[in-house]
């Protein structure tokens, strides 16, 4: 039997957790799967997979093999590539993780469009409110919104994350605009449970200043804290990559312009460059084409709303 595609059904069963959905997916018979994943086993001399009746999951053994045995199979298209054609299509299982705001307004369209022209790369999306353990979850890449970044793994920085202080229209015409960041005490403030929790990092003309707040909502969900925002709770600190739309359209006003809450990095992170599969690299490279460029493709407001917002600024350039 042909241990190269024994390696191949065996991983996306692991993958799939499903003898059954491995095949109709491979397009073989039950049997055949079943075959394939036993000559596996056979030759590593160990178990890899617990089957019962109602679910397959990977013993200990499975979990370490099933790493090194992607590897041969990255390894072996390797090879393909160098001495094989250089039209290869890109194809394969990719799984990717995010944070559900961000898979939201912007991840989810752009693998979409990643799609449309590599139609035989299937994308496992997972979305997330916390970091993803790339090897325990098996993740392929994944996006991170952050400044302190894995030395272990490997970053390529797609954009910069910057976030507005805002609220709605209703709720600064009732309580009125804060002149300065130290005026945020007196307002309520929605939160990030996990984030900004009880205090908002500004940075003005006099540097980066740390302001204490207080509200009676917080949530780890960043829609959450748009939609409490939009309906006049109070003020919010929102990433522009996710209520861009709302500040065009006015739904949403920016508050203290001058001082502009610490910006992130938004990065694709994953495991190794060696032996990457064709469809990983290339949607790194999609990933930072489509959202690369200062200042980020979300932030680049049209001519109309900046005129219409006068002075008022989202972001700086």
């Amino acid at each position: 039997m042909d241990r190269l595609t024994a390696l191949r059904v065996f991983v996306d069963v692991a993958e799939r957790g499903s003898l059954s959905r491995s095949a109709d997916q491979l397009g073989m018979s039950l049997s055949m799967v079943s075959r394939h994943v036993a000559a596996v086993e056979e030759w590593l001399g160990t178990r890899l997979l617990h089957r019962t009746t109602r679910r397959i999951s990977l013993s200990e053994t499975g979990q370490e093999a099933l790493a090194r045995c992607k590897l041969m199979l990255e390894m072996a298209q390797e090879l393909e590539g160098v001495v094989g054609s250089r039209r290869r299509e890109a194809s394969g299982r990719l799984r990717v993780s995010s944070s559900p705001s961000f898979a939201d307004a912007q991840l989810t369209a752009a693998l979409l469009d990643f799609q449309k022209g590599h139609p035989r790369v299937e994308v496992e999306l997972i979305v997330a409110d916390r970091p993803v353990d790339l090897v325990e979850e098996r993740i392929d890449l994944t996006v991170r919104i952050t400044n302190a970044l894995d030395d272990q793994l490997v970053a390529r920085k797609l954009a910069t994350c910057r976030s507005v202080l805002c609220a709605s229209p209703g709720y600064v015409k009732q309580h009125g605009a804060p002149p300065t960041p130290e005026a945020l005490a007196d307002h309520n403030c929605v939160t990030h449970a996990y984030g900004s929790r009880a205090e908002y990092r500004l940075r003005g003309n006099e540097g980066l200043v740390t302001v204490p707040v207080k509200g009676i909502l917080s949530s780890n969900e960043t829609a959450v804290l748009r939609q409490a925002a939009l309906a006049g709770a109070g003020i919010a600190m929102l990433p522009t990559y996710y209520v861009a739309d709302d500040l065009n359209k006015g739904a949403l006003v920016p508050l203290l312009p001058g001082h502009e809450p610490e910006a992130l990095g938004i990065h694709a992170v994953y495991l190794s460059r060696r032996f990457q599969p064709l469809a990983l690299r290339l949607l790194v490279e999609w990933l930072a084409e489509r959202f690369g460029g200062e200042p980020a493709p979300w932030d680049r407001v049209p001519a109309a709303s900046a005129r219409a917002r006068g002075n008022t600024r989202v972001t700086r350039n």
